[in-house]
């Protein structure tokens, strides 16, 4: 019997953990995907703090019309914006154990099109 879809999932996550992990010059841009939203976090990981957030279910972003994707594009450009507000331009992207396609792809083009490097 092969792996389930969580539990491929979560090994990826870990495997991806081991390498990514998020420094104060250059922090973690973490993504979660849900079936309904989609959640961006910029953490840094040696002193275990959030340094912002965005996500399709903040208010401005809420309303917002389009596709999942075009949805997750905006959730990037707003990460991005909040994070050069925050005195950050370089991050580590962790893709939290989804493919980069769709989505999470749309996500990270967002945010390099506001400026975030990685």
């Amino acid at each position: 019997m092969g792996l389930s879809t969580s539990e491929r999932k979560l090994r990826i996550r870990r495997r991806i953990r081991k390498v990514s992990v998020g420094t104060a010059e250059r922090p973690r841009l973490s993504v979660f995907r849900s079936n309904s939203a989609i959640y961006a976090q910029v953490i840094d990981d040696t002193s275990g703090v959030t340094l912002a957030t965005a996500s399709s279910r903040d208010k401005d972003l809420a309303k917002a019309k389009g596709t999942k994707s075009e949805v997750a594009a905006m959730v990037g450009k707003a990460i991005a914006e909040k994070a050069n507000k925050a005195g950050i331009d370089k991050v580590a992207f962790d893709r939290g154990g989804n493919l980069y396609h769709g989505r999470v792809k749309s996500l990270a083009e967002g945010a390099r099109e506001a400026g975030l490097k990685f």
